[in-house]
């Protein structure tokens, strides 16, 4: 018997903070699921990280400049979405970084 997994929706009030992470690098979205659109987004592959520091900094990085970026927009409140990753590590630092600059989830 399979347990139906629960489905983390954005709203254009509380848009979706989604987080994908690979071995490398990590990327973070601001995503509103109603209109399907990407409204703000950060990841670490952007030229101004291209500096030698580990994984977690780089998170903590990405972090806050995706609440900077979001934070202009207007919007204050999000969802986060770990898409299955535990919380801790990176995804742990993304999301402090992003609480600091005044996200709220």
């Amino acid at each position: 018997m399979y347990k139906k997994k629960n489905k983390i929706f954005g709203t254009s009030e509380r848009p979706r903070l989604s987080i994908y992470r690979s071995n490398k690098d990590i990327c973070a979205q601001v995503i509103d699921d109603f209109k399907g659109i990407t409204l703000s987004s950060a990841t670490s592959k952007e030229t101004n990280f291209k500096i030698k520091v580990s994984k977690t900094k780089k998170a903590t990085l990405v972090g806050k400049r995706l609440g900077e970026k979001t934070l202009k927009l207007g919007i204050s409140r999000v969802v986060f979405d770990r898409n299955g990753y535990l919380y801790h590590g990176r995804v742990k630092a993304l999301a402090e970084a992003a609480r600091k600059e005044g996200l709220e989830f």
